[in-house]
Parts: structure tokens; C-alpha cells; sequence
């Protein structure tokens, strides 16, 4: 018990932690206030008024987002060119993304002129698709190289070796399965506001994939 809430109280500290815990009261609240809305209007109205607070209240702790970018092409740039390429188009479009997220939430709350609203959520929103199908190219690339890995482990390693070397290629592929989950029902939401069309923008859907992107987000930042 003391070693979850320890876990509870690192995951709580970073950025991401405390983003996905809001991220699940906002497409819970989304989701209740879609199944109240008609027999319990009073209720439902509570749960958009959290919803929307929680929207908003991500939009302005994610200020500075933008720069993170520089810092893992920075860090983390590939092992390879098709991979370096990749995560450059993936992680511009991440930046365009969370740039112009700060002129969406300045517009939300009143700061800027509320017609840049949709604008500034297309703009948005067009960047954060681009980064996420680069992002899940990525991973699948890596996925692949890791099945290949473990299929080619070198003949004649310790036995020992050989099982830590495939624990570690099992746990990379897990967690890189958490970010294409994560980043594809992240993408619908996206495409939601790029283009509406009535799967995408159906309360359902949004509810679903955002709690995906949340839950397989929480499952990859909590602390090992």
C-alpha cells in the first residue's frame, strides 16, 4: 500500500501525471454529462462545467509545451535517418500543436478575441495530427526492429542474457504499444475538429478515445 502511494505521489509531481489525471475527469465528465443530459439536466450541466474546466485548466499548465520538442530531437534524435526524419516531422507537428493551443486557450478565456477560437483550434489541431501518424510510423518501426532483435539474439549468450535482453525488448514494445494506442484515439480527436463528420464527433467516440489516451498515457508515466 505504501509503495502505490508512494508511485501515486512521483506520478502526481510530473507534468504528465497530473495531465492525464485531468484528462480522465475531462472525458468522464464528457461522458456522464452525455448520459444525464436528458434525465438529469441539473447533473448533466455540473459535468460540463467540469468538463470544460478541465479543458481549460490542461490548455494553461501545458504552457511552455511547445519547447519540449527542441529537447527530444535534442536528446533523442534516432538511431537511424528514416528515424531521425521521422521524429523531426513528429515532433514539428507536436510543437505547431501545443504553440498554437496557448492562442486557443488565451481566446476561450476571454484574453484574445473569441473568433480566433476556431482558428486557432484548426491550426492546432491540423499540427497534432501531423505529429501523431509521424509518432506511430515511428513506434512501428521500432516495434519491428525489436521482433527482429528477439527473433536474431545472439546464439551462445548466457541464458540469463538471453532473458534480460528479451524482457527488455517485451517492456520497450509494451510501452510503445501505450503510445500508439494513445496516439491514434488522440488523432480521432483531432480529426474531429479538422474535418467533423459524425463518428468522429459522436460524445461516444470523444469519450472513448480520450479516456484511451489518458489510461494508456497514466499506464507509461507510472513510476517502475
Amino acid at each position: 500500500m505504501n509503495d502505490t502511494v508512494d508511485k501515486l505521489v512521483v506520478f502526481l509531481a510530473k507534468r504528465d501525471g497530473i495531465d492525464k489525471l485531468v484528462k480522465t475527469f475531462q472525458y468522464v465528465s464528457k461522458l456522464v454529462n452525455w448520459q444525464a443530459e436528458t434525465s438529469h439536466p441539473k447533473l448533466a450541466q455540473s459535468f460540463k462545467q467540469w468538463e470544460v474546466a478541465s479543458g481549460l485548466s490542461r490548455k494553461a499548465f501545458r504552457t511552455g509545451r511547445f519547447l519540449t520538442g527542441f529537447n527530444a530531437l535534442r536528446r533523442n534524435p534516432g538511431s537511424s535517418a528514416t528515424l531521425k526524419r521521422l521524429a523531426v516531422f513528429a515532433n514539428a507537428g507536436e510543437m505547431v500543436y501545443f504553440f498554437f493551443d496557448h492562442f486557443l486557450w488565451l481566446s476561450r478565456i476571454g484574453t484574445l478575441d473569441a473568433k480566433l477560437a476556431k482558428k486557432m483550434s484548426f491550426i492546432s489541431a491540423f499540427g497534432e495530427s501531423v505529429g501523431y501518424i509521424f509518432f506511430v510510423i515511428s513506434d512501428f518501426i521500432m516495434i519491428r526492429e525489436g521482433l527482429r532483435k528477439q527473433r536474431n539474439l545472439i546464439v551462445g549468450s548466457k541464458e540469463e542474457e538471453v532473458e534480460e535482453n528479451i524482457k527488455k525488448i517485451r517492456e520497450d514494445r509494451v510501452m510503445r504499444l501505450m503510445g500508439v494506442s494513445a496516439n491514434i484515439a488522440d488523432l480521432i480527436i483531432a480529426i474531429a475538429e479538422i474535418e467533423p463528420n459524425r463518428i468522429c464527433n459522436h460524445t461516444v467516440t470523444l469519450g472513448i478515445c480520450g479516456l484511451v489516451s489518458a489510461w494508456a498515457g497514466w499506464y507509461r508515466n507510472w513510476p517502475s
